[in-house]
């Protein structure tokens, strides 16, 4: 890398308290922040569970007029966030707590953005310096809990909606979406099924990598992703084989956070599909991720094969090569029981073209180390439908 490409603008994360029962803290945090009705934003499986009722109860406790938003989807749309803004005013709410998965947490980001913006959601969307449009000081304050280890959203500055009319995701930014507060309790990940906690954990895996392999000049965040990997091969198959072991559940917490701290370095192709993907298709974006993985590993080897090398080095891969640590790739991904090929979860080939032109328009894209064209992006989604990885 030449010297005029030493250089760039960091951010770096939040307020964060992890450890076991910290969730016992959250009423705390609001008071804090100056909340007095904050609204609680969820999606509906875990709206149903002791643990929104307990978050509820302690709020209640502490003085709070809490209320609850638990209309989030997997996939969220922009018709999501304008229930939510209309759940925050009708309530007279005054911060947002996002208490859930990457989704629910981006839908609490995006609300407490919009409750106090008139332009729609969409001139929002991370594209030059449309963040500026945006009245900062009716920003609602947000604390954000996560219950499962993947997006890393809680240290996050942008949310990932669905454009309904378009039916392409948009990456809805603001610095101030970064939530002020954040409360990493690995209890609330216990009861995880294993299947999502291995989609959530290939997840926060390929923001580790693909923030390790773009090739924007970020130290920082070169370190992070790295320590991130290596915390995810310790503890990612024992948090999938054993739920209720504590420490891999911390461990994880910690990786997903890592991810998303890293990736302000930039994403890549595995995002660049999977987001159009994930539009077209309504599949679980780690799911999606962590099929991709190999394919656009091997397509990008070429550029990336001295920093994967140096990874697998310190990892403590025993073949610490590129085609080791492709293969150890494969073997986590087996282990944890991701499937081998896009066509196993439902997805066919009828929109190749659509997808590969929908890829190169995604701001991940940019920070991939090479720059597919649409039919190169098509091309390797089909192999990945197919599950045919190129040796």
């Amino acid at each position: 890398m030449s010297d005029q490409h030493l250089g760039g603008n960091w951010n770096y994360p939040n307020s964060i308290t992890a450890g076991a029962g910290t969730v016992a803290q959250l009423s705390d945090a609001a008071i804090q922040m100056g909340m007095r009705a904050p609204l609680v934003v969820t999606d509906p499986a875990l709206a149903a569970l002791p643990m929104i009722a307990a978050a509820l109860e302690r709020c209640g406790a502490a003085g709070l007029n809490a209320g609850l938003f638990s209309q989030v989807r997997a996939n969220p749309t922009g018709q999501t966030i304008i229930d939510g803004v209309q759940a925050y005013r009708a309530g007279g709410h005054d911060g947002v707590i996002g208490f859930g998965g990457g989704s629910s947490i981006d839908v609490a980001k995006a609300v407490a953005l919009m409750v106090g913006q008139d332009c729609p959601l969409w001139e929002f969307e991370d594209r030059g310096d449309n963040w500026r449009r945006a009245n900062e000081a009716e920003i609602a304050a947000i604390i954000a809990v996560p219950t499962t280890a993947g997006t890393g959203s809680e240290v996050g500055r942008a949310a990932v909606i669905i454009d309904d009319a378009h039916q392409v995701k948009k990456i809805i930014f603001h610095p101030n979406m970064l939530p002020s507060r954040v409360i990493l309790d690995p209890e609330l990940t216990l009861e995880l099924p294993p299947s999502l906690t291995a989609a959530t954990g290939m997840d926060a895996l390929s923001h580790n990598l693909e923030a390790l392999c773009s090739p924007s000049y970020h130290p920082m965040a070169q370190g992070i992703a790295v320590e991130g990997i290596r915390l995810i091969k310790e503890h990612l198959p024992e948090a999938v084989a054993n739920g209720h072991n504590l420490e891999a559940r911390m461990q994880m917490l910690v990786a997903s956070s890592m991810g998303a701290t890293a990736f302000q370095k930039g994403l890549g192709a595995m995002h660049a599909l999977a987001h159009p993907l994930g539009a077209l298709f309504d599949a679980h974006h780690g799911l999606l991720n962590a099929i991709l993985m190999p394919y656009v590993l091997q397509a990008n080897r070429d550029e990336i094969q001295a920093s994967i090398e140096r990874t697998a080095r310190y990892i403590g891969l025993d073949n610490a090569t590129f085609d080791g640590f492709l293969n150890w790739v494969l073997a986590l991904r087996r282990q944890v029981g991701i499937p081998h090929s896009l066509n196993a979860i439902g997805i066919d080939d009828s929109q190749l073209d659509k997808v590969g032109k929908m890829a190169t328009e995604d701001p991940s894209a940019g920070g991939n180390p090479i720059a597919f064209t649409a039919a190169q992006y098509a091309q390797l989604c089909g192999c990945a439908i197919r599950g045919e990885l190129a040796s």
